[in-house]
């Protein structure tokens, strides 16, 4: 297992009016953040919010390419960017207890923090398709080039992992500095990760480390034999 320090490499916040950052994704254009009542959106480059959606927003956040999913108490909603209208719910599979959120293989994966937990669900029905166990309690959680990771936050230590999506084996840490925690994760698709600052109101992007091949290690599923 590969262990470093995280390489903080932009701090964004706090914002105004937002007390707590929550579950964090990314549409290719302005990073989404969950802040309790509002989804908004940031643009990465000039560091500021331009626009917000009013919706409950109390965990994790994804993306699939069309749509933006929110984790709020026992339920997930799937929510038309465009004109902020919930146009589904499903329910959570950890009934309140759920974190982080991420879209993968047209599936959704939830952190169920406590619980130390990523579950796969159906995206339609909430269906768990199978649950990875994990040794820390699981936040943020994203895909990027076929490595799962997820954020930790126990105590005042938080860290970034990397995960065998087979078996749950920690396979890379990324170690956060004293105090500086980890509420929501998400990959920029490149060198980058978005994460969540919990009750500072910040959000920090961390330089993803360059991937020495290895092959198989944490390659992402196909999901496609597990749905309808």
């Amino acid at each position: 297992m590969n262990k470093s320090a995280a390489e903080i490499v932009r701090e964004y916040g706090p914002f105004p009016g937002v007390d707590q950052v929550g579950g964090v994704s990314f549409d290719g254009q302005h990073v989404w953040f969950a802040s309790g009542g509002k989804l908004i959106a940031l643009d990465p480059a000039s560091g500021k919010m331009v626009r917000s959606i009013d919706v409950a927003a109390h965990a994790g956040t994804a993306f699939d390419g069309q749509h933006l999913f929110q984790l709020a108490e026992d339920r997930i909603q799937k929510i038309d960017p465009k004109t902020g209208q919930v146009l589904a719910t499903i329910p959570a599979p950890g009934g309140g207890a759920d974190s982080g959120l991420a879209w993968a293989e047209g599936s959704l994966w939830v952190g169920q923090y406590r619980a130390r937990k990523i579950h796969q669900i159906d995206p339609e029905t909430g269906a768990t398709l199978r649950t990875i166990e994990s040794n820390r309690f699981v936040t943020g959680v994203t895909w990027v080039d076929g490595e799962l990771w997820h954020g930790t936050w126990e105590g005042d230590e938080s860290e970034l992992r990397r995960i065998d999506a087979r078996t749950g084996e920690v396979l890379e840490k990324l170690e956060m500095p004293p105090g500086v925690n980890v509420s929501g994760l998400e990959s920029d698709g490149g060198d980058q990760f978005f994460c969540g600052g919990g009750g500072s109101g910040k959000l920090r992007a961390v330089r993803r480390p360059r991937r020495v091949s290895a092959k198989g290690e944490g390659a992402e599923p196909s999901v496609n034999s597990s749905r309808k």
